[in-house]
């Protein structure tokens, strides 16, 4: 990238950071996050130079062609946009690209929320260092949160930088397996389709149901059987945690919502979340004893550090990715008019727009299923079923 480019991308940093200190962040996190964005796309270089550099490994070079197939498939068969993001590659030496801070009230799984210009309020702040992400968690501490810090491999600009290059591919991810890999590029650049100020869960569960219906379709038309079978065994591993996680989150929620919680019985109110976290983690254990493969520890750190901030960050990803689901194959699996509904929904104000949700794949639930006399025995219940 030339000089006066990045002298423009100083520039905007510079103005996005004035408007960022006027959103109530201070000013050391918001250089933090200006100057750590400008670095990561500094050592970002187009695909094609890296696949002429004879240092480039063969490893890596079919990776990079991998997600150059990949990019091509979410344009022309998921509706997704043909921009400048993922054409560049960057290598950040490092374990994430960002490290994000969640936090939440000792008997809550709802996250405190911190609120920047564009993005609206979020319920986790990031940082380029992991070092000042722990120092944050620290201090969430100290007022009594319970806080964590997990390492983030990809995020989305949201196309605003496409202008300087896009999002660009990252070390981070890029050794991820096949079907992973395609699944991280598909919901990042769902992102772009559509992102709603202030709405964590809608945005997350949106871009996570573009995801797997997107994966899906990948390994099923573009991937050899070893892909798949990789794939399948992992993804049948992540479907068992995260059923585990969200019966989890309903037993706690059921103990903050308890009548010891409401005469403020704060002893019995603890009792109660240290059996369930106690049961989650003999449940897990379970679980990962008939676990096989090399990512049969995936969810080990998870598991360390869960408290009700981390409860609280799955919740966002998981929740309403069925009702998505539902909601694509209602519009007959057409990526136009399901980006269409979508946005639909997301013009409504934030309290309608998820029962609008529910309520519209409800009623189209209820008018493909059959009569009880029906001899039609081809209904499905959807893509979860």
């Amino acid at each position: 990238m030339s000089r006066r480019r990045w002298a423009a991308a100083a520039a905007l940093a510079g103005v996005a950071c004035a408007t960022l200190l006027a959103g109530c962040a201070d000013a050391s996190y918001c250089w933090q996050s200006a100057s750590g964005h400008l670095n990561l796309m500094r050592a970002a270089r187009p695909v094609p130079q890296w696949l002429q550099d004879p240092s480039t490994s063969a490893a890596l070079k079919a990776k990079l062609e991998l997600t150059q197939r990949i990019r091509r498939f979410a344009v022309t068969e998921l509706g997704l946009p043909d921009n400048a993001s993922y054409t560049r590659y960057a290598d950040l030496h490092r374990a994430a690209a960002v490290w994000n801070v969640v936090a939440a009230p000792p008997y809550s799984l709802t996250l405190k929320t911190w609120c920047f210009p564009i993005v609206g309020c979020v319920g986790y702040r990031g940082y380029y260092d992991e070092a000042a992400a722990k120092a944050e968690a620290a201090a969430q501490t100290t007022q009594g949160l319970e806080a964590v810090v997990y390492p983030v491999p990809a995020y989305s600009t949201l196309g605003w930088m496409n202008w300087l290059g896009g999002d660009p591919l990252l070390s981070t991810f890029i050794g991820y397996p096949e079907g992973e890999l395609a699944r991280i590029v598909f919901h990042e650049l769902a992102h772009q389709v559509l992102y709603v100020p202030g709405d964590t869960v809608f945005n997350e569960s949106y871009a996570t149901a573009v995801e797997r219906i997107g994966g899906a379709r990948w390994l099923r038309t573009q991937a050899g059987e070893a892909a798949r079978a990789e794939y399948a065994q992992f993804d049948a591993q992540r479907q068992q945690f995260r059923a585990l996680a969200a019966d989890t989150r309903r037993v706690l929620s059921g103990i903050y919502d308890s009548r010891e919680a409401k005469a403020q019985d704060w002893p019995a109110v603890e009792a109660r979340k240290k059996a369930a976290m106690d049961a989650f983690r003999r449940r897990y254990a379970a679980l990962r004893a008939a676990w096989t493969g090399p990512r049969q520890g995936a969810y080990d750190g998870w598991v360390a550090r869960a408290n009700n901030a981390l409860f609280g960050a799955q919740a966002a990803y998981d929740d309403l990715v069925p009702a998505f689901e539902a909601l694509f194959e209602h519009e007959d699996e057409n990526w136009p008019r399901f980006y269409a509904e979508v946005k639909r929904l997301a013009a409504l104000p934030q309290d309608e727009r998820v029962p609008a949700l529910k309520a519209e794949t409800a009623a189209a639930s209820t008018a493909a299923r059959p009569a009880p006399d029906s001899d039609n025995h081809n209904n499905h219940g959807g893509p979860g079923a």
